[in-house]
């Protein structure tokens, strides 16, 4: 069953970029926030949906390791292929680098996303704001989402239960939960929390063992929650070809 899952969402990957939608939208070149709360700089990226000038309210969808979804995913292509297709409504993304903009050699994604809860702190008092003024996007926390992959979903499931007042949205990719090891108390202590989970993960050399018991968790509390499993690693052939599993289930029409 395994094999015939991956090979599916293969043929879908190929699909999808095998054709230029009429339509495009536009990805910015990187801009720049200075955070009080970090105490640095940050790039960061935003991909806007065709005819955005028409359009308001319009949801979105924040990426850790934001350079990554860019060149290695291609996710906004994605994302214009499957609004071309009407798959998904149009939404905007915002793509965060984690590294220093004035020192690209210098990955911060480990101080970041294992647990930090200054940058928590960065997007609901600065980043997330920050969007909401400069961009037509909903300020509905049923519209907005966040999502990473091994260090950055630990950090999207830390998102969930430290802020699900801002994000009902969590997309969590090979999520390498070991640093932070009462991630799963944080779902099982308590009442749910108002999220929308994506969950996935390879079955071999990856996040398995992590993945399932956060399943169990979610599971335990009755979450509304997808989880997928294929048969790759921890690579991007196992990442990219979820991302349209990944966008339909938050933003399908």
């Amino acid at each position: 069953m395994k094999n015939y899952l991956i090979v599916i969402l293969a043929l879908s990957f190929s699909t999808s970029f095998s054709k230029t939608p009429e339509l495009q939208g536009s990805l910015s070149e990187n801009l720049l926030i200075t955070s009080n709360v970090l105490g640095y700089d940050l790039w960061y990226r935003v991909y806007t949906p065709p005819n955005y000038d028409e359009l308001s309210d319009v949801p979105v969808i924040y990426l850790t390791d934001g350079q990554w979804y860019i060149q290695n995913g291609r996710m906004h292509e994605e994302i214009d292929f499957l609004i071309s297709q009407g798959k998904i409504k149009p939404i905007v993304a915002v793509f965060v680098d984690n590294r220093d903009p004035h020192n690209l050699r210098d990955n911060r994604r480990v101080k970041q996303f294992l647990g930090y809860d200054n940058y928590v702190e960065f997007y609901k008092k600065e980043l997330v704001p920050h969007i909401e003024e400069s961009y037509k996007v909903s300020t509905r926390q049923l519209d907005r989402a966040i999502m990473g992959l091994s260090f950055g979903g630990l950090n999207a499931t830390y998102f969930g239960a430290k802020a699900s007042d801002i994000f009902h949205m969590l997309g969590i990719q090979s999520p390498a939960l070991h640093p932070v090891p009462d991630i799963y108390r944080y779902y099982e202590m308590r009442k749910p929390l108002p999220v929308k989970i994506f969950l996935s993960t390879g079955s071999t050399n990856d996040t398995e063992v992590h993945a399932r018991r956060l399943k169990e968790s979610l599971e335990l509390k009755k979450y509304e929650f997808k989880y997928i499993e294929v048969d790759e690693g921890h690579n991007w052939r196992n990442w990219q070809p979820l991302l349209d599993d990944a966008l339909i289930y938050f933003f399908g029409t």
